[in-house]
């Protein structure tokens, strides 16, 4: 079984995605449901890390990355022999390649 790592990057994305569920949407109850359906999702990485899929798959861009959707969340991470390193966690409409990699990769979905 595999150890969780969170990045601080990721913490702070918890972090957000709760206020604005609650503050700008007004539903501290979804917030608190989302953000414990993120925990839950990420939590199965320990024992089956290779659930996400290789971001490689979707983007023109060779990567370790994996990726695990969580509703309307995307978790990436890292493994390794020891940890499973959550990275970020971005709401799916966001230009997470973008977020991720700092630069203006497109994915190979926005090519076709």
């Amino acid at each position: 079984m595999h150890k969780l790592r969170i990045n601080p990057l990721a913490k702070q994305d918890m972090l957000d995605i709760k206020e604005y569920i609650t503050k700008e949407l007004d539903n501290p109850n979804a917030a608190v449901n989302v953000v414990s359906k993120i925990i839950e999702s990420y939590e199965n990485l320990k024992e089956f890390p290779m659930i996400g899929v290789d971001l490689s798959s979707k983007i023109d861009v060779s990567t370790n990355y994996r990726y695990l959707v969580s509703g309307n969340y995307i978790v990436f991470y890292k493994i390794d022999e020891v940890y499973v390193s959550i990275y970020r966690i971005l709401y799916s409409k966001r230009d997470y390649v973008k977020i991720l990699f700092k630069e203006g990769f497109e994915s190979k979905t926005d090519q076709e």
